[in-house]
This record gives C-alpha cells, structure tokens and sequence, in this order.
C-alpha cells in the first residue's frame, strides 16, 4: 500500500516543473559561464613554480586567488539580483583590490593603472573586462558610499 502523496505534491506537474527548472538554468547560464571562466583563470594563476622565496610564492599564488573573487563578484555585480548580496560583491571587490595592492606594494612591484569602479556592471565577456584599480575603489566608497 503506497501512503497518500501531499497536497503540493498532487498539484504539481512534473513537466511544467522540469520546464521551470531548465529555464532557471538557461537564464543562470551566462553568469555561470562567467564564474567557471574566473575559477579556471584564478587555479591556473595559482598554480606557480616554486622560486626558493617563499614570500614572492606565496603573493604570487594570492594576488590570482584574490583576483578571482574579484572576478567572481562582477559576475554577481551583472547578473545578481538581491541589492544586499550585489553590495557584498562591490565590498569584496573594494577590498580585494585594495589587498593586491598591499601585496604588490610589499613586494616593490608597480600597482595597476587607475580604472572606474564598477556599481552597475552590463554584461559583457570576461576576457575584455579590466578590474578596477584599488586607489579609485577607495575613493569611491568614500565619496558616496557608506559601510
């Protein structure tokens, strides 16, 4: 004897709901393409031959590593929806970028050019985007942005 199946489970219909779920999917595809492309970038930058200084391996191994959840969160920056978890990803990027910073500085090595911050990212390849600089991030969070 099979026990009787719940209400929600009765109404709902199968094909409709795998309809549902595939078209999450179709719309979630860009953001995931961009994601997967920023994981790849970031493991294969931190995977560096070993010098003999372990400082210099270890910022060489972090500056992608941090990188990468900058990338990450442009992908949430053009495609997420929810305003608090779209601020966290400007937070992160405002802070990675201002800790690649200290670590180049620490290693004598140039900062990167000076580029806007990005607050309403369109949606674009990943390969022609160019990440903000940290000096205009702080800049920008100090002008018209509160924590």
């Amino acid at each position: 004897m099979t026990a009787p199946m719940p209400a929600d489970a009765q109404s709902a219909d199968p094909l409709t709901a795998g309809a549902a779920t595939a078209s999450a999917l179709d719309d979630e595809a860009p953001f995931l393409a961009e994601n997967d492309t920023a994981m790849d970038r970031m493991m294969s930058g931190m995977a560096v031959k070993p010098t003999g200084d372990v400082d210099a391996d270890f910022m060489a191994m972090m500056i992608p590593h941090h990188q990468g959840a900058i990338d990450m969160a442009l992908a949430e920056l053009r495609y997420g929806k929810n305003e608090q978890l779209r601020r966290i990803a400007q937070e992160i990027i405002v802070e990675q970028q201002q800790e690649i910073a200290a670590m180049r500085m620490a290693l004598g090595q140039p900062l990167p050019p000076s580029a806007p911050v990005p607050t309403q990212v369109p949606p674009q390849s990943p390969a022609s985007q160019t990440p903000p600089s940290p000096m205009h991030m702080h800049m920008h969070m100090k002008e018209g942005q509160s924590r």
